[in-house]
């Protein structure tokens, strides 16, 4: 009876940021624009003009958007997502997990962010920041989970 009530107090809740069919949720979306909202909120406006000093360096040009990066980030994070259960197995229908395969794409992404660190527009960083970020914490869940299970099947396998 103990574990009966084990399982009706166990609650899955699903935090994948993609769908089955590998376009981002609609609450990460939603998620994203109110980050947006508040970041643009958080800039202030213009000071008063200040009296400028000879010394002063001219303004950095802020990097343009490029559509084909995005793609890349987008692409690279959904094969990540896949392995890391996101999408069904055509032929078992059973979710893909291959923690390895997941920890060499977010390993390309880490990397793909270091190198070209300061030549991202905003947008771009902040796309691979949080593609990042919900990826290693995907990561970490399907890797606790696998140990959990496999610790299950070694504690069942004892006689």
């Amino acid at each position: 009876m103990s574990e009966h009530k084990q399982e009706e107090a166990f609650r899955v809740i699903d935090r994948r940021p993609f769908t089955a069919e590998g376009e981002l949720r609609k609450e990460v979306v939603e998620e994203e624009e109110r980050e947006a909202k508040r970041e643009a909120a958080k800039i202030p406006a213009a000071p008063p003009e200040a009296p400028k000093t000879a010394a002063a360096p001219p303004p950095a040009e802020t990097p343009k958007r490029i559509a084909a990066f995005e793609n890349l980030v987008r692409m690279l994070g959904s094969n990540a997502a896949m392995v890391l259960g996101a999408y069904a197995d055509p032929r078992t229908g059973q979710p893909m997990i291959d923690p390895d395969a997941a920890r060499e794409l977010i390993d390309m992404l880490d990397a793909l962010h270091e190198k070209t660190k300061g030549n991202l527009s905003p947008e771009e960083d902040n796309l691979l920041l949080d593609l990042l970020g919900k990826l290693k914490m995907t990561f970490l869940e399907v890797n606790q989970a696998v140990a959990a299970e496999a610790a299950k099947a070694k504690a069942k396998a004892r006689p």
